[in-house]
């Protein structure tokens, strides 16, 4: 089999490499600016570029890994912050030209979506359940979705996913991953972390696995699954968790309970929890099989020292 893994560079995408990779799949590994690796550079707005090494390589199957995933980045509050037309563009026009695209080449789109489709005010989420996203990141991806189930006969499932954390070549390309700096600081600093929205992290290597599995469902898949973590956590909880692994306190993180702003509730909502049951009803064997958020963590740590 062969499989166009894109944003293969970041925390996702890398996962999905090394899982596919290591099941003897043939992976076209693409990355916009990170080298190395075998990474192979797209634009992946450069439709002309996309198309001529898509055909060149054959894929039966494209994980689309790549996006800005950065609330603040693609923008909060409504406002873009840097680059709103090349986030716009990347999030919700290329996963459009990518499902055409399928139709031609004939291969499996896989888009990776998110929880911040949702408000967070009514969860949990089914596939089934009316979007409604409240920041600009949210609303990009939701714009990726459109644009995938408008493009009539392709072959494409969108994947949505809570909060990601594992293995990263840089603890800030989680955000759950750069806790672990907070937690390590010492410098000090006070940090106030929110204990008021509720997150469902999940382990990017669970990700990955799953999506191998479902490269071997021989029946139609649905337009639309949903994969995420059961364990509800805030941040400040997060932070808990990665004290009491290392050994350290926790004094300077002030937690952060009361209810944001208006502005702040555009930009991050509650919470958005995911209901997996019709993913679990594809009868894949082993089901989501998902790790447990702390124990992961404490022997990854524990790999680490």
């Amino acid at each position: 089999m062969k499989a166009i893994v894109t944003g293969a560079s970041g925390v996702l995408g890398s996962a999905v490499r090394r899982v596919f990779e290591s099941s003897q799949v043939d992976v076209l590994p693409l990355s916009f600016s990170r080298t190395g690796d075998g990474l192979v550079q797209l634009d992946l707005t450069n439709r002309a570029d996309v198309r001529n090494k898509f055909a060149e390589f054959k894929p039966e199957w494209v994980i689309h890994c790549a996006a800005e995933r950065r609330p603040d980045v693609a923008g909060a509050g409504g406002l873009d912050l840097k680059n709103p037309e090349g986030t716009k563009t990347l999030n919700s026009e290329v996963p459009g030209y990518l499902a055409e695209l399928s139709k031609e080449l004939n291969f499996t789109l896989v888009y990776i979506s998110t929880d911040y489709v949702f408000d967070g005010t009514n969860p949990p989420y089914s596939p089934r359940s009316t979007p409604n996203p409240l920041n600009l990141y949210g609303k990009q991806k939701r714009g990726g979705e459109e644009a995938i189930l408008s493009a009539q006969s392709a072959q494409a499932v969108v994947l949505r996913v809570p909060i990601l954390y594992g293995p990263a070549p840089k603890n800030t390309d989680s955000a759950v991953n750069c806790l672990l700096d907070i937690v390590h600081d010492r410098s000090g600093k006070k940090y106030t972390m929110d204990h008021f929205a509720t997150r469902y992290p999940t382990n990017v290597i669970d990700i990955a696995k799953f999506l191998r599995r479902l490269t071997d469902i021989k029946k139609p898949l649905p337009e639309i699954l949903h994969y995420s973590g059961d364990e509800p956590y805030t941040k400040y909880e997060m932070c808990l968790v990665f004290a009491k692994i290392l050994e350290l306190p926790h004094d300077h993180i002030i937690p952060n309970a009361d209810p944001p702003s208006a502005a702040e509730a555009t930009s991050r909502p509650r919470d958005c929890q995911l209901d997996t049951s019709a993913t679990e009803a594809l009868g894949l064997e082993g089901g989501l099989e998902l790790c447990l958020f702390e124990e992961w963590w404490a022997n990854h740590l524990k790999t680490q020292k």
